[in-house]
């Protein structure tokens, strides 16, 4: 039963590659209200249409006082959202109550003054009574405290502030929550009653601040990672206030939100239905695919059904030096912030396989390629951006083309989980059999869930390999571990040596997959660091129709070492290189074929068996 749920679990992953941005499959984050009506009593969201077609906020400018008041009052929604006892049952429709305290706080001429007007802002709530019980900060198995010191802090609220909400935190009931609750059996957030706001006309300052300080409280209240973000989070949020309030259009606004939600430096957060408004906009792309080595974007492959005339001269191997005369380096710098990632490895794989997008028609690209005696080259190629469909484009993959699964030699079996099945793991095994070392290809993102499907055909005895984290809804910011994850051995049994390959297309299941296959005796890892983003995914709106998430659960090794921006460290460093890309060389598949063979196998034979196969048919 614990194995279903977690293959349940790891399953709920999506958006896992650039591939994938119009297929997001949120339907988890459907506002409640939008749920046929039973027999029940309406909601205050259901209730309350005061500011239905518009918050009634228009700014042009805020001066300083206006943000630093800005701040207090998006972190004292925030703490009220999830804490006050009559916001946490359900009573008010807290956007909407949002919009009501703004012009005062907006109107404050100095710090008393915004406090006072959010001490009378929480009056007006009625009184929060002694709870019965009250809920307590479990210490036994606790990863992450809530960050709450500054509630405490007078010099900044103000003595009555302080002590209201205070008085707030120590009266919390235990377990409610209305915006929120926890998906049953795995543990990762579930965002209730969070609204769309779909036809909301833009720009409304109101709702952007709503936007922002829905996205900032789910981080900082519900994140297992928040304490990897990295940036300051409070600045972060002081920082955004003046972006997102006075971005003047609806796609300036979206643009804004892909640059906040990237602060939180989670790859699986993103505003994964705008992502048409990142730059480079456009719809076209030039066909071919473009992979970042030594940190050059290199052409690492053409699309199958490109037309050499739309290709200019452009080749594998050619690294590009300009777009429509703009210096790469220049252009790559003013993208860098609209793409989320967890770490650089995966951002600039994003940012390769976007980077050629704009105008349909002809665009100069400037390259540097090898030339005579391998002296570099320098050319200007006029290309052209086009349409591709789903089957002509290039693959974010990079995996071996061909079939799932095959026999490199007698003595090397070869899977790639990109159109792995699940239900054929004893026959991969079966068909290993006898072999010294089995390759497991996660350059990619798995097909089907094979975490305890193959894994569980891999290892010898009983072998733990993750530990979760999961939030507790009654001290919102806190994370408790939960038991490790473990396999059990199952047959028919895999002997030979077990060797992953990985890199930064390794993203969520696939480094999930990664480190159960990793307890497997003797595997080693092979490649490079992984985009270091797992856990659940736990998806919300943000207002105007921006569909969000975040890692829901924090995803550990047993023993407590992070993933979560680190990725799989590989055990033997395996990359590729301009050279081998030029000659069609897989040089990570070549060093696994080296761990298994040893040295007494020549180059030759192992570049041989590490060329696609596109004749042996599909297995």
């Amino acid at each position: 039963m614990e194995r279903f749920l977690i293959a349940l679990a790891c399953t709920a992953l999506a958006i896992h590659s650039p591939a994938q941005e119009a297929k997001p499959g949120m339907s988890a984050d459907k506002p409640a209200l939008e749920a046929p009506k039973m027999d029940r009593a309406e909601t205050a969201i259901e209730r309350d249409h005061q500011f239905d077609a518009s918050s009634g906020i228009n700014l042009t400018i805020l001066s300083t006082i206006q943000i630093e008041n800005l701040v207090t009052l998006g972190k004292v929604w925030g703490f009220l959202k999830y804490h006050h006892s009559r916001v946490t049952s359900g009573e008010y429709h807290w956007d909407y109550e949002l919009f009501r305290v703004l012009p005062a706080i907006l109107a404050a001429h100095d710090h008393a003054s915004a406090n006072g007007a959010l001490e009378d802002w929480i009056a007006k709530l009625g009184a929060v009574d002694p709870c019965k019980p009250c809920a307590k900060l479990d210490e036994s198995d606790l990863q992450l405290r809530p960050d709450l010191d500054w509630i405490g802090n007078a010099a900044l609220l103000g003595a009555d502030l302080s002590q209201s909400l205070r008085w707030i935190r120590d009266n919390r009931a235990p377990g409610r929550q209305f915006y929120v609750s926890k998906v049953p059996q795995i543990g990762n957030p579930s965002f209730d009653h969070e609204l769309v706001y779909p036809d909301i006309k833009l720009p409304d300052a109101g709702y952007q601040l709503l936007g922002l300080y829905r996205f900032w409280n789910v981080v900082e209240y519900w994140s297992p990672d928040r304490d990897l973000v990295g940036d300051d989070w409070n600045g972060v949020l002081a920082e955004f206030i003046p972006r997102i309030a006075l971005a003047s259009s609806a796609d300036s606004y979206r643009r804004e939100a892909l640059a906040l939600v990237a602060k939180a430096h989670d790859g699986h957060a993103n505003v994964w239905n705008s992502l048409n408004a990142r730059p480079p906009v456009g719809e076209c792309r030039v066909p071919v695919n473009i992979r970042f080595l030594d940190n050059l974007p290199v052409v690492s492959g053409v699309f199958p059904t490109a037309d050499p005339k739309q290709l200019g001269g452009l080749t594998t191997g050619d690294f590009i030096t300009e777009i429509a005369d703009i210096p790469v380096a220049r252009l790559i710098k003013s993208w860098e912030p609209y793409y989320a990632a967890s770490n650089e490895a995966a951002r600039f794989s994003h940012i390769g396989y976007f980077m050629t997008r704009g105008d349909c028609g002809e665009v100069e690209i400037g390259v540097r390629r090898e030339g005579v005696d391998k002296k570099p080259v320098e050319l200007k190629l006029k290309v052209q951006r086009t349409t591709p469909s789903n089957s002509a484009a290039g693959t974010a993959a990079h995996d071996l083309p061909g079939p799932t699964f095959r026999l490199l030699s007698k003595d090397i079996a070869y899977l790639k989980l990109s159109s792995v099945k699940a239900g054929e793991g004893a026959h991969y095994v079966e068909q290993s059999a006898g072999t010294k070392g089995l390759i497991i290809d996660i350059r990619n993102y798995p097909s089907s869930f094979m975490v305890f499907a193959l894994g569980s055909l891999l290892v010898d005895r009983e072998a733990q390999f993750a530990r979760f984290t999961s939030s507790d809804l009654s001290n919102p910011g806190a994370f408790h571990w939960t038991v490790p994850q473990s396999l059990s051995p199952q047959q028919p049994h895999y002997f030979g040596k077990v060797v992953i390959l990985v890199d930064e297309t390794s993203m969520s299941q696939a480094e999930y997959t990664a480190m159960a296959f990793r307890s497997a005796p003797g595997a080693i890892v092979v490649g490079s660091t992984t985009a270091g983003t797992d856990g659940n995914v736990s998806p919300f709106p943000l207002p105007g129709d921006l569909r969000a998430m975040i890692s829901g659960l924090g995803v550990f090794y047993p023993d407590k070492t992070p993933t979560q921006r680190i990725g799989i460290v590989p055990n033997v460093v395996a990359r590729p290189t301009i050279a081998g890309i030029r000659a069609g060389r897989d040089e990570v598949l070549e060093e696994a074929l080296r761990q298994i063979l040893g040295s007494g196998t020549s180059t030759a034979e192992i570049e041989k068996m590490a060329q696609p196969a596109d004749a042996v048919p599909q297995q």
